[in-house]
């Protein structure tokens, strides 16, 4: 192809030209196509309808591209993609192809949180993973089943403390809340983008836990066994049901550990993500060290 000047495309790399670097597309508008895609994104049926996320703040963000996560769309206040962080990332997405959209305070404040909103946003394509290969199970590994969590808060903050000990993913089994809500991501810190996410049916889930090597411990109101008292026989799945009847019959009699979180309080039951939490963190706890 040859330039207005005559000279070749070609010639132009030859003398050291460089291709102009594209600013971010300036949108002021609501009425903006991509805008209003973006916004769809709020609700579930979209996000199912196109496999896309919106994850908010610099610091998610940097999370999913340190860990290997494509943007599909990066957005911002100019202010904030010409900033340090931002213009790394202005990088990171031009590089993946992905539209680059600054725009004004009016646009944000549609697509942004309401609550502590953020100056960054970037959609993502959703990511599930397979099921785990039980043959590559090793010694000290952890898995979480949640059997139809409700909550995209709980499931949010649960994702994050998996991430705090290392576990090595979740299994959502049934129907359960969107991993890819706002609220979720949010809540999950950027764990959402370093903990693998898979999703079973009941049938193909018991199906799979057939093969299961080590213990599969479930809390239960009707255990006897303290959980901190229990020595667990690794690899180990923890099984936790959801936040109002709690696990049911049919994976409650799959444990081979039930155990019981002791309570001196009038309450006999506590909040999923704290419970989970607990349980967590003491089957974890040998491999877990304060780093001097």
């Amino acid at each position: 192809m040859t330039g207005g000047d005559g000279h070749s495309s070609d010639e132009h790399r030859k003398k050291g030209h460089q291709a102009p670097v594209r600013e971010p597309l300036a949108v002021t508008s609501l009425q903006n196509e991509r805008i209003k895609a973006i916004r769809a994104l709020e609700m579930r049926k979209e996000r199912k309808a196109t496999g896309l996320f919106v994850a908010e703040g610099a610091s998610i963000i940097v999370t999913a591209r340190d860990n290997g996560w494509q943007p599909v769309t990066l957005l911002g206040l100019a202010s904030s993609l010409e900033s340090g962080v931002g213009r790394g990332l202005v990088q990171w997405a031009r590089a993946a192809n992905a539209d680059v959209l600054a725009v004004n305070e009016a646009v944000l404040g549609k697509i942004a949180a309401k609550e502590n909103p953020q100056s960054l946003l970037c959609v993502f394509r959703q990511r599930l993973a397979p099921p785990p290969q039980v043959r590559d199970m090793a010694k000290g590994d952890v898995w979480l089943v949640l059997e139809e969590v409700r909550d995209p808060g709980n499931l949010g903050t649960i994702l994050r403390t998996l991430d705090a000990v290392g576990a090595k993913g979740v299994i959502l089994v049934g129907p359960s809340c969107d991993p890819w809500s706002r609220e979720c991501v949010r809540a999950t810190m950027g764990s959402l983008f370093t903990v693998p996410i898979a999703r079973m049916e009941r049938p193909q889930f018991l199906d799979w836990l057939k093969q299961w090597p080590g213990d599969i411990v479930a809390t239960h109101l009707a255990a006897a066994a303290d959980f901190r008292t229990v020595s667990y026989r690794e690899p180990v799945l923890v099984l936790m049901g959801s936040e109002g009847p709690g696990l049911s019959d049919e994976l409650t009699a799959t444990a081979t550990r039930r155990v019981k979180i002791p309570m001196a309080g009038r309450l006999d039951s506590l909040n999923l993500a704290v419970a989970t939490a607990l349980v967590l963190y003491q089957v974890r706890g040998p491999y877990l060290r304060i780093e001097s």
